[in-house]
């Protein structure tokens, strides 16, 4: 049985503009992916304990690198561009979507994907883009459900449900889970599936060079 992970350890490495500036491929990493504003700065500030581990904005589209931070030795989390946001410029929107499509398709030690969406509007088209894209390679998939404090409790559970439901179209690995970085919601869920796949040994990871 797998143990639950410290996260508070967790420490930034690097920020890259593509695969080829990221440390070596091996080890196990857990890229988090959204779109701008869904919460991915927050929720990895939450999850690891820290306050500005992952910088934080009100402006959409701020996070245009690859952000690299290491749970411990050959354990890491990846912050990935956020997609999406119809203001940036044509050719920054197609760099960043570029960076974010090379790391999903030829990062060998990726071993699942947290797609965040914001509870109150799940499951976009570009949403639905990459669950496919992950589900057709194998790579298991965790859909957290942000700003879930923004919902009474009653419109939260059904939610939940409705998002659960939605992603049995999906197949493969796909699972759902509420998530506040406010008030904690889902915490100590999210911790222990992103311990069981951080444990799981490399040479176990799926790749998308294996499902080809």
């Amino acid at each position: 049985m797998n143990t639950t992970l410290n996260f508070q350890p967790t420490k930034f490495i690097t920020s890259a503009a593509n695969i080829r500036q990221l440390p070596e491929d091996s080890g196990v990493e857990i890229a988090f992916a959204g779109r701008s504003n869904a919460g991915k700065s927050s929720a990895l500030n939450t999850i690891t304990r820290q306050k500005a581990l992952a910088r934080t904005s009100k402006t959409p589209g701020r996070t245009q690198l690859i952000n690299v931070f290491e749970v411990q030795p050959n354990k890491r989390l990846i912050d990935l561009p956020g997609y999406g946001y119809a203001k940036v410029p044509l050719a920054v929107k197609e760099k960043w979507n570029q960076a974010l499509s090379e790391y999903l398709q030829k990062r060998q030690s990726l071993r699942g994907l947290v797609l965040l969406m914001d509870i109150r509007h799940p499951y976009r088209d570009t949403d639905q883009d990459l669950l496919h894209w992950a589900t057709d390679c194998g790579i298991p998939v965790l859909v957290l459900l942000t700003k879930a404090d923004k919902l009474k409790p009653g419109q939260r559970k059904s939610t939940l449900l409705q998002a659960r439901e939605a992603a049995l179209v999906f197949g493969g690995s796909v699972l759902v889970e509420m998530f506040s970085s406010h008030n904690k919601i889902g915490l100590p869920q999210v911790e222990v599936i992103l311990s069981d796949w951080l444990n799981t040994p490399a040479e176990a990871t799926v790749s998308a060079d294996a499902t080809e």
